[in-house]
């Protein structure tokens, strides 16, 4: 039986649920609304985002490629963020390395890659809250603009809709809310593993 996009079984809830725990480690290890954050660490962070999202990315190419009718519904050629992330490393006087990324599982089905853009593009909604901190600290104010955290600008509501929209669809049809969670799920536990070493102690300096 279909699920209700607006009632007990809505997935965009269910995933929102779900995934409490994990996004709330993910944002501990990342810890970028740190008021102390400085440029070193930014970096450190941002080349670990950019090796994740290189991985995440070409697992949701070869989906593309087997079900280009989902992807475009998606509209995954907009969504691609890992060049982003390389362009602001080399804004900050960092060097990206592609070579290093995370194993992650492949992606089998249109669940599959939702529940990993769950992860990828909820990251958008936050993202403005980061670049206006960002833009409050001492080392950093004043220096680039960085465009990973809020790549769409003035479209991240209507990028964030659709892809609310598009979910709920697929789920609503052949899909399996389940699965998308399970795998909204795994990619939040395998983005917060493979970016623990940007993390430092939280003690404020004297």
């Amino acid at each position: 039986m279909p699920r209700d996009a607006g009632g007990a079984g809505d997935v965009l809830r269910d995933l929102r649920t779900a995934t409490a725990e994990e996004h709330d480690r993910v944002e501990s290890t990342l810890d970028l609304m740190d008021p102390h954050l400085d440029r070193d660490r930014l970096a450190g962070v941002l080349a670990r985002l950019h090796g994740f999202w290189l991985a995440a990315e070409a697992g949701l190419d070869a989906w593309a490629r087997r079900s280009p009718a989902d992807a475009a519904a998606l509209d995954w050629d907009r969504r691609r963020r890992a060049a982003l992330y390389a362009a602001d490393l080399r804004a900050l006087g960092a060097h990206p390395q592609p070579a290093e990324r995370p194993a992650l599982p492949e992606v089998r089905d249109t669940d599959a890659a939702l529940g990993r853009l769950y992860v990828m593009e909820g990251s958008t909604l936050g993202g403005t809250f980061i670049d206006r901190h960002l833009a409050t600290l001492p080392g950093l104010a004043g220096g680039p603009r960085l465009r990973c955290f809020s790549p769409y600008g003035a479209d991240t509501g209507a990028m964030w809709h659709a892809f609310r929209r598009v979910t709920r669809e697929h789920v609503a049809g052949s899909g399996d809310a389940d699965r998308v969670v399970a795998a909204a799920r795994t990619t939040f536990a395998a983005l917060a593993d493979w970016c623990r070493p940007a993390t430092r102690s939280r003690a404020v300096p004297a």
